[in-house]
């Protein structure tokens, strides 16, 4: 399976998405935010970052990109597409997941290890998970408090496109514990937290079996590939 990963003036996160697309068994393919084509891949990842310095408002520049009329037309037909943090924010501005993402409350940059439950599996980034499913993934962001009208709110809680809700701490205000959610059709999801840094012993969040050996966010990228598989099959 092709996955692109697009990489925009300001992204930092575009080469470790990267591999977290080949260490779960994918071909992994750099998409240019300036470019109008998708090179035939079968899903996207907006990755973390600072987009255009986060000038005038995060990810609402790059929502402009070329590549994003190609990507917003792809995801309108089906095609996987996950936003991790700036990239979930450049998602919101395109209009593609409801809602914003605005300063932390408590006013500072924060960098965790953070704990989440998984709300919804019937997503394409989420079906290798068990419903209530506790996991740990690194966070790192100044502007990652969810925001939405009460409507909007109850709406995604109740048509459950909540994918995920943080736990034991909120790190940002968020909403409703809101750590990520899911398009109404299941294929785009955004969320704060950073899974391709969790997919390697080693280098990811600690845990009670030893330092930096949590790989819970593997599991988004083989989802999407298994869950492709069974599509075609």
């Amino acid at each position: 399976m092709r996955i692109g990963v697009v990489t925009f003036p300001g992204s930092l996160d575009d080469r470790d998405a990267q591999r977290a697309v080949r260490l779960a068994g994918g071909e992994a393919v750099a998409l240019w935010h300036g470019d109008h084509s998708l090179d035939g891949v079968d899903a996207i990842v907006l990755p973390g970052g600072f987009s255009y310095g986060d000038y005038l408002r995060c990810g609402a520049i790059a929502a402009h990109s070329p590549i994003m009329s190609e990507i917003i037309d792809a995801a309108n037909g089906g095609m996987p597409v996950l936003g991790i943090c700036n990239g979930f924010q450049i998602l919101v501005e395109a209009h593609l997941l409801p809602g914003g993402l605005i300063r932390n409350d408590h006013g500072d940059f924060i960098c965790r290890d953070q704990k989440l439950r998984v709300e919804n599996t019937d997503t394409a980034w989420t079906s290798g998970f068990q419903t209530g499913q506790e996991i740990t993934i690194p966070l790192k962001n100044g502007e990652g408090g969810f925001i939405a009208d009460q409507e909007t709110i109850n709406r995604l809680e109740g048509e459950g496109q909540v994918a995920f809700r943080y736990l034991e701490v909120n790190p940002n205000g968020s909403a409703n514990d809101i750590a990520g959610i899911s398009s109404a059709r299941g294929n785009v999801v955004g969320l704060m937290p950073h899974p391709e840094h969790a997919v390697e012993e080693g280098f990811g969040p600690d845990t009670r079996a030893a330092m930096r050996s949590g790989t819970d966010g593997i599991t988004f990228f083989t989802s999407v590939i298994q869950s492709s598989l069974l599509a075609r099959a």
